[in-house]
């Protein structure tokens, strides 16, 4: 082999060899590498919490409205249900609720039992009355009419009242608000860490999207026998929003 060509294999190795080191650094930087032993370091990172909440006017109002019937008559008991079920969903067509905002919840028909004693003194059983139950769970959309429409249940046919429940609807525009923030209060947490250790803050290797609520207010249930409806404060719900950053320590 000529001395030239010796000489151009040399180059091509040198060449070759420098590349290799220079994707090597890149991807293993020197300050991470302990070269007694070629031992890799991990970069120092360091993982924290953000939040962020607020609080929204609630949007919507639930109520449950239900009849209960008892007679010694199956048929009876069912029709006499069924007509004070179709009054109330009549009643809430015209006070403006939709059709799709109002849906049967529970429809329950059973026979009960009686314990006597028989002339023997045995303790025996015997079929009772008809029970039959039928509910409505109704949306209100319109949430001021709250009291409307719990002073309408009042004087319906309905025997069994629970609400109103107070729920958030549509949060979407405030949750992307508060992701925002709940990010920017990681990043707070993160450079008093960092500080603390005497390391600056780098770039953000992981973040990932914590809970998300809308919190409700609790429902209230009462038997309904007559009166009016009482004074309903619709107040305010909850949202909030966390997110776990993991930055890079420097």
């Amino acid at each position: 082999m000529s001395s030239t060509n010796k000489t151009i294999i040399f180059v091509g190795s040198a060449f070759l060899l420098g590349i290799v080191i220079l994707v090597i650094t890149y991807f293993f930087p020197l300050k991470n590498m302990h070269w007694g032993k070629i031992e890799y370091l991990p970069a120092q990172a360091v993982t924290v919490t953000g939040e962020a909440k607020t609080q929204q006017k609630n949007q919507v109002a639930r109520f449950t409205a239900g009849v209960n019937i008892t007679n010694s008559n199956k048929d009876q008991a069912v029709s006499e249900a069924n007509k004070r079920v179709q009054e109330i969903i009549d009643s809430l067509k015209t006070f403006g609720i939709p059709q799709d905002d109002i849906k049967t919840q529970n429809l329950s028909i059973y026979q009960s039992e009686e314990n006597y004693y028989d002339v023997d003194g045995s303790r025996k059983t015997r079929p009772g009355e008809w029970r039959v139950s039928n509910s409505l769970e109704l949306t209100l959309k319109d949430i001021d009419r709250s009291s409307e429409l719990s002073d309408l249940l009042t004087k319906s046919g309905a025997n069994q009242v629970y609400g109103p429940s107070f729920s958030l609807d549509d949060t979407g525009d405030t949750e992307r608000a508060l992701l925002e923030e709940a990010i920017k209060d990681a990043k707070g947490k993160a450079e008093i860490i960092a500080k603390s250790s005497n390391k600056t803050l780098g770039q953000v290797l992981t973040i990932n999207e914590g809970l998300s609520s809308g919190l409700q207010t609790p429902m209230y249930s009462r038997e309904m026998g007559g009166g009016g409806g009482a004074p309903i404060e619709t107040g305010t719900g909850t949202v909030y929003k966390s997110v776990t950053v993991t930055f890079e320590l420097k």
